[in-house]
């Protein structure tokens, strides 16, 4: 099969397949929410049997090897603990294994599957819109009213190192947009595209919110953090729908990530002091 005939292959879709979906996204609850393995490797093998059996019934096709990918990805991130960490061997394993969470299942759906539905669109050839930069303000506006006073009323600063020196601030930097930076790559560009190729796009979005906010869960967004993070997923996905520009929808969340940095180090070290509603 031709890589164009692979690329507008149509697929069998049915509600049912909403089942399996929702036990391998699902999985992502026990794996970095809860951290129970076992569990959600228990549910992630009971999502892809179930594809497998709506496949076999002719109501659904392609949804095995596709939900496979999505579970590939959660079994190799939940091989390391997602703990923030920045000294050295700690980004290094980051790196590697985050990266092989993009990179196989890339491989194997471009070059085992011989389709092209995971995508990296940094280049559209369109210029953005008035609305997209207001909305690149808005959400920097946002950023800096809104992540300090949750940062630091649920304490949840602490899950990240208090970094004081040059070298630890500038790992903590790097760090925090490397991470943000594969956030898109694997939840939107693999995992929503994924999804997306089986169900609508409000569903597909749902679905990857949820591995996504249990992903940052266990990165050290908690408390009342996922009240955040929910509407952050979500926006972003539709935002990627709209704009089909990853380079956007990466800008969006880098301009968030900077926020956090900024806020991360003010927490520890009370500098720097640009935030007007931080709590007494």
């Amino acid at each position: 099969m031709s890589a164009a005939l692979a690329e507008t292959t149509e697929v069998r879709t049915h509600p049912i397949g909403l089942v399996p979906a929702v036990l391998v996204c699902g999985a992502a609850v026990l794996l970095f929410g809860f951290m129970v393995p076992v569990a959600g490797y228990a549910v992630l093998g009971a999502g892809l049997v179930a594809a497998w059996l709506t496949d076999r019934s002719g109501r659904t096709s392609r949804l095995l090897p596709d939900l496979s990918l999505v579970a590939l990805g959660q079994v190799i991130i939940s091989t390391i603990s997602l703990a923030a960490d920045i000294s050295y061997p700690s980004i290094v394993r980051f790196a590697v294994v985050l990266g092989l969470a993009v990179v196989v299942p890339y491989v194997v759906s471009r070059y085992g599957y011989g389709d092209r539905v995971i995508r990296f669109p940094w280049r559209t050839g369109r210029r953005w819109t008035r609305t997209q930069w207001i909305y690149l303000v808005a959400v920097a506006v946002a950023g800096w009213l809104i992540l300090p006073f949750y940062f630091i009323t649920s304490g949840v600063y602490q899950n990240w190192p208090t970094v004081t020196e040059p070298d630890e601030i500038a790992r903590l930097f790097v760090g925090v947009n490397a991470v943000g930076t594969w956030d898109e790559l694997f939840f939107v560009c693999t995992v929503f595209a994924l999804l997306r190729r089986h169900f609508p796009t409000w569903q597909a979005n749902l679905l990857q919110t949820i591995v996504f906010v249990s992903f940052l869960w266990e990165l050290g967004y908690q408390s009342w953090g996922p009240l955040l993070t929910i509407p952050f997923a979500l926006v972003q996905g539709y935002t990627f729908k709209l704009t089909k520009s990853l380079t956007y929808v990466l800008v969006v969340h880098l301009i968030f990530d900077a926020v956090v940095f900024c806020v991360i180090v003010y927490a520890h070290n009370g500098w720097p002091a640009i935030f007007p509603l931080v709590p007494a």
